[in-house]
């Protein structure tokens, strides 16, 4: 079921999956996914009775099928499509992106002084199907201060990362103990990414 060129499409704009795609050796180009007719059928809201690690294996797996209609829909070359989704779990709630700074706020002040759980969904959609991979890492925070809080919101690195903090950027200072994927952490767990495209016969 292979494919001669060994490359597949990234239904992700993250600049760390890109990074961490590199990492493991992989070819592969960027779908654009914004703006396309194809896309306003991932709804990224939770299901009744949905747990954080269902949803975020659930979203991955909508997004890779999602990109590959877009491929089909613009002609493109057929290749494996891989989507990711990575959600905070708080006590079983689903902490997605800050909204603004505010909710930022609020998050990293829940989130300062306890534990708690990161679930990044991959999935691979090819010719025989889609296959998911979950990846959910416990993080633990020492107390963070509200001053401190502030300086890293204003920063601008919160904004766009899932629980509204990067592992890999600044935030790592916060984290006192991991238990689990550090690229799972940051968005793309390399071990369950490296099943999938073994899964989809490309050679890693």
């Amino acid at each position: 079921m292979g494919h001669i060129d060994n490359r597949i499409y990234l239904a992700s704009q993250s600049p760390r999956r890109r990074e961490l795609l590199k990492q493991l050796g992989v070819h592969f180009e960027v779908l654009v996914m914004r703006a396309s007719p194809g896309r306003e059928d991932v709804v990224e809201v939770p299901q009744d009775k949905e747990t954080p690690a269902q949803f975020a294996v659930r979203m991955a797996r909508e997004k890779s099928q999602s990109g590959t209609r877009i491929v089909r829909m613009r002609r493109l070359v057929l290749m494996p499509v891989l989507g990711a989704d990575t959600v905070l779990d708080i006590d079983g709630e689903i902490i997605g992106k800050p909204r603004d700074l505010a909710h930022g706020m609020e998050i990293l002040t829940r989130l300062s002084g306890r534990a708690h759980w990161v679930h990044t969904g991959v999935a691979m959609t090819w010719t025989h199907g889609t296959e998911s991979r979950l990846s959910s890492s416990k993080v633990e925070f020492a107390p963070i201060s509200s001053e401190t809080i502030s300086r890293y919101l204003e920063s601008g690195e919160a904004l766009d990362k899932a629980g509204a903090y990067g592992i890999q950027g600044r935030a790592g200072a916060f984290a006192t103990r991991i238990e689990g994927s550090y690229t799972g952490i940051m968005g793309l767990p390399l071990h369950e990414t490296a099943a999938l495209l073994s899964w989809a016969d490309i050679k890693v």
